[in-house]
């Protein structure tokens, strides 16, 4: 993992955040409706406490029930559609970040791969990556 703290934003810079630490975890998630957001390919997310990101903009919400079960929210600039932040019911001191709206240098790669049950056939994940057909454990929080 890096080491510090990250910055980012939406694409047309109506919201910016910062946040403070590193990530608990970073994943490439290939769930349906994660393939839908992406147009075809995973999400790319790490993983922070939500207490760790502070937010300037308004953000926008949408919620929707997860093949895991769990009620998913994604947090979104309402003028460009830029999906920011995503939450989940059943870890909401958590927030997944999308890699792509990090500023660089951010340094942050996937280290595991989550239900890649449901990658397309011609897709190929990398090998070295930890991979889980469904929805792995949490990652563990920190204090």
């Amino acid at each position: 993992m890096a080491d510090g703290n990250y910055s980012g934003s939406c694409a047309c810079g109506a919201v910016r955040f910062e946040i403070a630490g590193d990530p608990l975890a970073v994943r490439q998630c290939w769930c349906r409706h994660c393939q839908k957001l992406a147009a075809g390919g995973p999400t790319h997310n790490a993983f922070f406490m939500a207490d760790a990101i502070s937010v300037t903009g308004t953000l926008a919400s949408n919620a929707h029930a997860a093949d895991s079960g769990n009620e998913l929210t994604w947090y979104f600039c309402p003028s460009c559609g830029t999906q920011l932040f995503g939450s989940s019911s059943a870890r909401p001191q958590m927030r997944a970040v999308r890699l792509g709206s990090l500023d660089p240098v951010h340094g942050l790669e996937p280290t595991a791969a989550i239900w890649v049950q449901e990658a397309p056939a011609w897709v190929t994940i990398d090998p070295a990556l930890e991979q889980h057909p469904a929805q792995p454990p949490p990652p563990p929080s920190q204090n």
